[in-house]
C-alpha cells in the first residue's frame, strides 16, 4: 500500500512538472522567462511623477525597499481637501513590485497617469499617491507600492479593499 501511495505521489509530481514548461496561452514557457520578464511586467510607466530613487540591489527589508523621504511620506498622509476629488470606485489591492520606488497604485480604474488618493476600508487611513493605469476591467484588482501600504498601516501581505479618488 505504501509503495502504491509513493508511486501516485511521484507520478503526480512528474505530471505537474511537465505543466511548468507550459504557458497559459498554449505555448512553451521558454518564450518569456527570467528576471527580465518580471521586470518588464512590473515596469513603471514612462510618464511617472515619482521622484524616489530605486532601492539598492542589496535591499532585503521593508525599510531598505522604502526609499521615500520623510517629507514625501508626510505629504502623502497630510489631510487633503475633498473639493475637486472624484471617487473612481473601490478596488482590491495587493503589494506591487517592491523594487518600483515611490507612492503609487496601478489600477484599471484610470486610463492615464495622474494624482490621486486611496483610503483603506479596514482603518480609514488615507494616502495621496500616483495613479497608474493597467489593463483589465474596472472590477479587476490593483497593485499598490510598498511605501503606500506602509503608510496605510494595513500590512504588506493580503488583499486590501481601497476606495480610489482622482485629484
Amino acid at each position: 500500500m505504501r509503495a502504491y501511495s509513493l508511486a501516485v505521489v511521484f507520478g503526480a509530481l512528474f505530471g505537474l512538472s511537465a505543466c511548468a514548461n507550459m504557458s497559459f496561452s498554449g505555448g512553451t514557457a521558454g518564450n518569456v522567462t527570467g528576471p527580465a520578464a518580471v521586470e518588464a511586467a512590473f515596469a513603471p510607466p514612462e510618464e511617472t511623477t515619482v521622484t524616489a530613487p530605486p532601492p539598492p540591489p542589496t535591499a532585503r527589508t521593508e525599510d531598505a525597499f522604502d526609499t521615500t523621504t520623510a517629507e514625501e511620506r508626510a505629504a502623502a498622509v497630510a489631510p487633503t481637501e475633498p473639493a475637486g476629488e472624484r471617487v473612481l470606485g473601490t478596488t482590491v489591492a495587493t503589494l506591487g513590485a517592491p523594487t518600483d520606488p515611490g507612492l503609487w497604485l496601478e489600477t484599471p480604474l484610470v486610463s492615464a497617469v495622474g494624482p490621486g488618493r486611496v483610503e483603506a476600508k479596514a482603518n480609514g487611513k488615507s494616502v495621496s499617491l500616483e495613479l497608474r493605469p493597467i489593463e483589465g476591467p474596472a472590477t479587476a484588482g490593483s497593485r499598490i507600492s510598498l511605501p503606500a501600504l506602509r503608510l496605510l498601516e494595513v500590512g504588506l501581505a493580503g488583499l486590501h479593499e481601497l476606495t480610489v479618488y482622482a485629484k
